[in-house]
């Protein structure tokens, strides 16, 4: 590769490179507001829970496992008219925020359930024998205890919606996937697409040490 075509990659990735980290962080908010409270709530429901819900979390387990296995580019096609009537659109980064939220949503319930489900019972024991009720237990004893856990969580949720936004560009989400498929594939120039891989595996390493270093302060702290 010549230093002309080298430079001419670099100048390619800095816009895919910010679509990408755009769809994923801002998804991975919304994904947290939808799949926290959810997995607190599948937690609470358990049969080993602060007020166990059989039937009721029977049910949303279910449904739960049933997002998390649903294949990610046939999720985001069906959700195309919702995506339209949030955003207007169904191309860009932007519209692919709602499918992508979607998606890691059930990732995050889960994550929290099982967070919250490694805390000792010892703690929760503790917590009641001071007269706390299970909103005090869940926010002021689960949730700070449980910490560490679910910021590794987090961490490996971006990592994955990360690479749902790869796949994303494969149907005009925009990102790195769109550079990689619209020039790497599309135009057989195989060093445009090992660029966009590159930036993408220093983004999921990136993620992930900060993810390990966070958890990490928060253990040591306890």
């Amino acid at each position: 590769m010549t230093s002309e075509r080298f430079f001419e990659i670099l100048t390619m990735l800095p816009v895919p490179t910010i679509e990408t980290a755009h769809m994923t962080f801002v998804s991975t908010f919304f994904a947290c507001i939808l799949g926290f409270p959810l997995g607190i709530y599948l937690y609470a429901a358990s049969p080993s829970g602060l007020a166990p819900r059989l039937v009721l979390y029977s049910v949303l387990s279910r449904i739960v496992n049933l997002f998390r296995s649903f294949p990610f580019i046939i999720l985001m096609i069906l959700l195309i008219p919702l995506t339209r009537l949030i955003v207007k659109t169904s191309i860009g980064p932007t519209a692919a925020i709602i499918p992508l939220a979607i998606a890691a949503a059930p990732f995050v319930a889960r994550v929290t359930e099982s967070a919250l489900s490694e805390i000792d019972q010892g703690v929760i024991t503790a917590a009641r024998a001071m007269g706390s009720t299970n909103f005090q237990i869940i926010y002021k004893v689960l949730i700070p205890e449980a910490m560490p856990a679910l910021v590794s969580g987090l961490a490996l949720t971006i990592i994955n919606l990360i690479g749902y936004s790869a796949m994303a560009g494969a149907i005009g989400g925009g990102g790195l996937g769109n550079l990689a498929i619209r020039y790497g594939y599309y135009r057989f120039e195989t060093d445009v697409t090992i660029g966009a891989v590159i930036v993408i595996l220093i983004l999921v390493e990136a993620v992930q040490l900060i993810g390990t270093a966070i958890s990490r302060t928060l253990l040591a702290k306890r």
